[in-house]
């Protein structure tokens, strides 16, 4: 059984759409993304040119050169096992929302729920944070000039719109949404290609040594203002761990897109090695040439959070300044952009199995845009209503937007780990019994698998140390809060993915579900 017509299941996609088939869903969104689309969806959400530069006071107050020399490839690395083995399972069961399904397929209900619920979590927290990241950026870069103030009104009416703005774009087709991810993917190359220049002509000196130079800058600025509290040189290295590891993640959208991608079983895998993989290259060049930039890095750890825009005021010219700049935040507005993608195709693929609430409505799929409006404008007015919320709300001196974006890394990368756990277990065996195309095979899929559990013991340990400690505590909070619900509620609502003879029964609705979207599309 095949969908026709607008569902975009030609004589190139027909083993995706029978694939689709065995797992029980209909191809309702339509495969319009390639190789380097898929790619370029997960490239633009990591944007080296986001997290890489609005976290740079995490090394520069931190463990120093050294921090980036040495500890970006250490922090890509980790990051990257976690992707590894995601590849192996992304290639057997290439489907939206694919952590929910590889949690559910590899375990079972709850396992599949609570990794859905991680990762939703996760999204939405880091499609706010990526805006506020976006707005800051924008308020260093062009406020002054503008005489703009960092109020609480301005903030959420600027993350309002472009939210909203990310949303209408992805509400009106995956075509679109694709193109300027695409062009986001280029964008990204062009930008650290453009940063790495400007720093290296404008450094004071190539002073090599920096870069394994290794420092203790913790406690500054001095005051309220320090990035980190008075550690040891060896902690304050390994939370200089988290700028990598927070910037390089979302290549699970790779994954969440598969029902709209080409070739999907071989795509998806490649998409989230490959973004990665370039991610860790380019951001290890530009990161490099920003150090070498610093005029002094005494002064740029005394600089806390505004060090980027400290440096390149003192050294790059005017308007080159403003040039880079500009480019970085458009970088940075369609890695928002991808994200919202990301997100609303997790939320879709949970709704479809009743996983929300609202499931009916947030499941639907536009049969115009080919698109689950719901699910795209309901994740994002949940970012910027998360980002409004934790604006206003502190626990003690620390704000609660500041606890919950430290849990977004733990969350996500929990979402990662479950199902890569579950995979250790059922490889070869009746739950997994068949590999897709891309196979690192057994002792591979084992060793990345181990790496990926050994590095997120290591991730959880340095996302809670002071002064993200409370992260602790909600992480732990969420835990006792999914049981509770689990067990009181959804252990006897939630039926999960279909699987064995529930797939069979399901022929007659996708045969159904294509031919409305079809003919509704005419």
């Amino acid at each position: 059984m095949h969908a026709t017509g607008s569902s975009g299941a030609d004589a190139g996609t027909d083993d995706d759409v029978r694939m689709l088939h065995q797992m029980g869903y209909a191809q309702e969104l339509t495969r319009r993304l390639g190789r380097f689309s898929n790619f370029a969806i997960s490239f633009s959400i990591i944007c080296i040119l986001a997290g890489g530069i609005n976290s740079l006071a995490q090394v520069t107050a931190g463990g120093g050169g050294a921090a980036i020399g040495l500890g970006w490839p250490l922090g890509v690395l980790l990051s990257g096992v976690f992707g590894l083995a995601m590849a192996q399972i992304a290639s057997a069961y290439p489907t939206a929302g694919g952590l929910y399904h590889w949690g559910s397929i590899l375990g079972n209900r709850f396992t599949g729920w609570l990794t859905a619920w991680f990762n939703l979590l996760g999204l939405v927290t880091v499609l706010g944070s990526i805006n506020v990241g976006a707005y800051y950026f924008f308020l260093g870069a062009f406020g002054p000039s503008l005489g703009m103030l960092d109020t609480t009104g301005v903030r959420i009416v600027f993350i309002a719109a472009v939210t909203s703005g990310q949303a209408l774009i992805n509400h009106y087709g995956i075509g679109l949404t694709a193109r300027l991810t695409d062009f986001s993917g280029y964008l990204i190359f062009g930008g650290s290609i453009l940063l790495t220049v400007v720093c290296l002509v404008y450094a004071p000196g190539l002073h090599w040594s920096r870069l394994w130079t290794f420092a203790n800058y913790s406690g500054m600025p001095a005051g309220p203002a320090a990035v980190w509290p008075h550690v040891s040189g060896t902690w304050v290295f390994l939370l200089g761990l988290l700028l990598p590891l927070y910037t390089i993640t979302g290549y699970d959208a790779s994954a969440h897109t598969s029902e709209e991608t080409r070739n999907a079983a071989l795509s998806a895998p490649r998409g989230i090695v490959s973004s990665i993989l370039w991610s860790g290259v380019f951001g290890y060049l530009f990161l490099c040439a920003f150090v070498l930039m610093i005029p002094d890095m005494d002064d740029a750890a005394r600089q806390g959070w505004n060090v980027f825009f400290w440096a390149m005021d003192r050294q790059v010219p005017g308007m080159l300044n403003a040039f880079t700049c500009a480019v970085i935040f458009l970088a940075q507005v369609l890695c928002g952009l991808a994200t919202v993608t990301s997100l609303s195709r997790m939320m879709y693929a949970f709704s479809r199995d009743g996983g929300l609430p609202f499931s009916r409505t947030l499941a639907r799929v536009s049969p115009r845009h080919r698109t689950p409006n719901a699910s795209i404008w309901a994740g994002s007015v949940l970012s910027v209503l998360f980002v409004w919320a934790s604006s206003v709300i502190s626990i003690g001196d620390t704000p609660v937007y500041s606890i919950v974006v430290s849990c977004t890394v733990i969350f996500l990368f929990f979402s990662f780990i479950i199902p890569i756990t579950l995979g250790l277990f059922a490889y070869g065996g009746r739950k997994w019994p068949k590999m897709g195309p891309w196979n690192v095979g057994r002792g591979g899929y084992s060793l990345f698998a181990l790496l990926s559990i050994a590095a997120m013991v290591l991730l959880f340990v340095i996302g809670v140390h002071p002064p993200n400690d409370p992260a602790r505590w909600v992480t732990l909070g969420f835990l006792v809060l999914t049981a509770i619900v689990w067990f009181a509620f959804e252990n006897r609502r939630f039926r999960g993915p279909p699987i064995g003879e529930a797939i069979a029964r399901r022929e007659a609705e996708i045969a159904a579900a294509e031919a409305a979207l079809n003919t509704a599309a005419l």
